[in-house]
Order: C-alpha cells, then structure tokens, then sequence
C-alpha cells in the first residue's frame, strides 16, 4: 500500500468517525439545542444538590475553602468515567444495522461514542468551574496542565473500560446489570467526599487499588495549589487504561464473527 492510498483510507475513517459522531449526537440530544443544554444541566444538578445538602447541615470542606469545588473535583470526574464506560457499553447493539455496511467498523463506532461524550464533557466542566469562578466558590485551576492530563487520563480509562464492558455486553447479556450493581459503589470509596490522603493506612492501602480515586485525586492536584495525595499514583490508572484498550480491541476482532 502506497503512502497516498494509505492516507486516503486514514481520511476516509475519519470522515466516518465524523459523521457518527453526527448521528450519535443527533440520537443522543435529538435535534434541538434543549436536548444537549440538558446533558449539560443534569452533573451540574447532582453536584448542586450535594452542595446544598451539606451546606444545610453545615459540612464544611475536607480540603479548601470551597465544598462545592471540592464536590465537583470527584462527582464529575466519577460522572465522565461512568458516562464513558456505560455508554459504550451499549455501542454494537445501538449500531448494529450501521455495521452491516463495510465501510463502518466496531471501532468506528466506539471512537464516535468517545469523542462525543468526551466533547460533552469538556463544555460540562469548562462551564461548571467557570461558573463556580465566576461566583467566587473556587479560583482557576493552580496547575492546568495537570488539570487537562486528568481529563484525558479519565478519557482513556473510560474508553479502556468501555471497550471490555462493550465486547462482554456483546457476548453476556447479563453484563450490563452486573457492570450497574459493581460500579455503583464508586461514589463512596472515590474520595468524593473526603480527602484520601487522611484515612489510616490500612484504608489507603485498599482504595489505591480504585483507579478511579488516582484520576480524582490528580483532578484535586490540578485544581488546588498545594494538594500532595500520598494516594495519588498516575502512572497506574494509564498503564491500565493502556492494557483495557488493547484486550478491548483485541477482544473485539477475536469475538467480532461471533457477535455477529
């Protein structure tokens, strides 16, 4: 294969990719902008509900000056990973007439899914701490570099997990309410509503083995100037997410005749 031919078959993938994305969107908000708005309302309710609620009993912050700050570091975090790992999840199934046609692979559709709900995502937390900044509950990120790599730290696990959840789904229609009933535990041993670093160590010990707590944890470490996790371990959630998405991937094609 030649270098231009080679280049052509890359743009026309990504052309695909893009016009799945089209349709997802449209599948996924519908065709008016109230749709969309509300994906983007519905963390920023979760995260205000929780805020109000502990403001009320008058819970001030593990770490900082700011509750809600605190809150939306781990809630929004916990929700991007768990938008991406479930939704995902239901890729095939959602897509099965497309992948009937040769020029739509698998992993096109799994690609669509991520850019889409990482998109999302991005405008979600972007307008959710310029909001908090903006009422003076939380200043800019102290380190945004370390703040952009935790978002595609969180992208690459999501899609690391998606990926294996996806393939499972495929093969094991029980999958999807065993996946629900495991992952629902994550809001409470995430650090959520606590600072990680302070539990004994025998406690420590046990989360670090919560990828999701590291992705939190390094979101916290962006945001505030000092925060130094003891917990907080980066290159064990990307080594993880590297190996998810090469069995994902790998599975995929393996499984790929018998799914169909």
């Amino acid at each position: 294969m030649s270098m231009t031919s080679g280049l052509n078959l890359i743009a026309l993938q990504m052309r695909v990719v893009a016009t799945l994305v089209l349709r997802e969107t449209r599948a996924s908000f519908g065709t008016s902008s109230i749709g969309y708005l509300w994906a983007v309302i519905t963390p920023a309710v979760s995260v205000g509900l929780l805020f109000f609620i502990f403001t009320m009993i008058d819970r001030q912050a593990p770490y900082g000056d700011s509750l809600a700050l605190f809150f939306a570091t781990g809630i929004l975090t916990i929700e991007f990973f768990n938008k991406l790992s479930h939704t995902l999840m239901a890729t095939f199934d959602a897509n099965k007439a497309l992948l009937t046609y040769p020029l739509i692979k698998e992993t096109d559709a799994l690609f669509a899914r991520l850019i889409l709900i990482s998109a999302t995502y991005l405008v979600i937390m972007v307008l959710f701490y310029l909001c908090l900044y903006a009422a003076g509950m939380a200043d800019l990120p102290a380190h945004p570099e370390k703040t952009l790599a935790a978002f595609l730290a969180i992208m690459a696990l999501g899609f690391g997990f998606g990926i294996v959840n996806a393939v499972i789904a495929s093969l094991w229609e029980s999958w999807n309410q065993i996946e629900k009933i495991l992952t629902r535990p994550l809001i409470f041993i995430s650090g959520v509503f606590y600072v990680p670093s302070r539990l004994p160590s025998q406690a420590t010990d046990i989360l670090w083995w919560n990828p999701v707590v590291h992705l939190v944890e390094w979101v916290r470490e962006g945001f505030y100037p000092n925060y130094n996790s003891s917990v907080f371990t980066p290159e064990y959630p990307l080594f993880l997410a590297m190996i998810l998405i090469l069995v994902g991937l790998g599975s995929e094609r393996l499984f790929r005749k018998r799914r169909n």
